[in-house]
């Protein structure tokens, strides 16, 4: 991917108080030279630290490669995430742009400022064939960054006008900014929604997960996803070995979803790569040092977490949804939802026999 355009301006009409932009200038950054690029700071407390590469890109409809990928086009207007989840599989691409995976990933947000006018052009042209896209497969397209951008409802137009089929995947509840485009397009196109809420423990949230909305806020929005006709799905994601996947834990989160209207939920089970490995460690050994160990015996192996693991806690996440009524067959010829998965993941293993029980410590100690 890469991007190329013209040094855009850094005159901009605020209608927020606390949301006046501050300095502009003109830098080079990974892939993009000094006249494509201006970088933005703002003065409003949630963004402040942070700084916006605002660029213009040349393609904003990514091919998926691979022979089966999960979907095949993805839309990404934004890399870096002020979220600032420690275990974000997405860090590595940072480097990509000579930015680090750690701090700059959060803090160095990279903008595509012409990504809906990009999007028209490419959805008008003959060989599109309206396939689905997804959108939150990378970072979060509705990050707090998109509450001053603004590139989603344009781009939620854009698909929705060429009879584009759609899906998002956000921790965001901004995306009920958006609900009525939502509801328009869901009437010419197949819209899927899905929230990730991989815990209601909010003393884990606040440190893991610090730039985004509470799991409360987040499960409150599935709600009004569901009462406003369109549903929403949640990908219990991710499940953090000895933080969030106690039997307690995971039926308390299971119930949360199911009384929230949930249409289905996902589990998955955190998984660490390069890049999101190095700076989740970091994080554990500030937080929780007593559980470094215990990981490193638990993801030993390489970025997954076991077969074994991964198939009991998927199991018991499972049985607790049947109890509370998830995952319930559709009647024939009621359409399904989609099923979400982070690009990358793997689908659980089959179970293998005479494992170690799911919490047992005992068995997770180094080797």
């Amino acid at each position: 991917m890469r991007w190329s355009g013209q040094l855009i301006s850094g005159n901009t009409d605020p209608t927020e108080e606390d949301n006046s932009p501050g300095r502009t200038q003109p830098v080079q950054v990974g892939l993009f030279a000094a006249s494509d690029t201006v970088v933005r700071t703002f003065d409003t407390p949630g963004f402040r630290g942070a700084m916006f590469y605002e660029v213009r890109a040349k393609s904003v409809l990514n091919k998926v490669p691979g022979e089966s990928p999960m979907f095949g086009w993805t839309i990404n207007p934004y890399r870096g995430c002020g979220h600032r989840c420690v275990y974000c599989f997405a860090r590595k691409t940072h480097t990509y742009l000579d930015f680090d995976a750690g701090l700059d990933f959060d803090t160095r947000i990279v903008v595509k400022v012409n990504a809906p006018e990009v999007l028209r052009r490419e959805l008008a042209r003959p060989s599109w064939q309206q396939e689905h896209v997804a959108m939150g497969t990378n970072v979060d397209c509705y990050q707090r960054a998109e509450g001053w951008y603004q590139l989603m409802p344009g781009i939620i137009e854009a698909l929705a006008r060429s009879g584009t089929p759609f899906s998002i995947l956000t921790k965001g509840t901004l995306m009920l900014r958006d609900l009525p485009l939502l509801q328009a397009a869901a009437q010419d196109v197949s819209v899927g929604l899905a929230m990730s809420v991989g815990s209601i423990d909010e003393s884990v949230w606040r440190t893991v997960e610090a730039g985004t909305p509470s799991p409360a806020r987040r499960l409150d929005a599935v709600r009004t996803l569901a009462d406003a006709g369109l549903g929403c799905s949640v990908l219990m994601a991710p499940i953090l070995p000895f933080l969030t996947d106690s039997p307690e834990q995971l039926r308390a989160t299971v119930a949360a979803i199911a009384e929230a209207g949930a249409r289905s939920v996902t589990p998955i089970v955190l998984h660490l790569r390069s890049g999101a490995r190095e700076w989740y460690y970091e994080w554990l050994q500030a937080t929780y040092p007593s559980l470094v160990p215990r990981y490193r015996a638990l993801y030993r192996n390489g970025s997954y977490a076991p077969s074994w693991y991964q198939d009991r806690i998927t199991s018991a996440v499972r049985e607790f949804a049947k109890a509370y009524g998830l995952n319930r067959p559709k009647p024939a010829g009621e359409e399904q939802p989609p099923t979400f998965r982070k690009a990358g993941g793997k689908p659980p293993a089959r179970a293998v026999e005479s494992q170690p029980a799911l919490w047992d410590d005992d068995e997770l100690s180094p080797s």
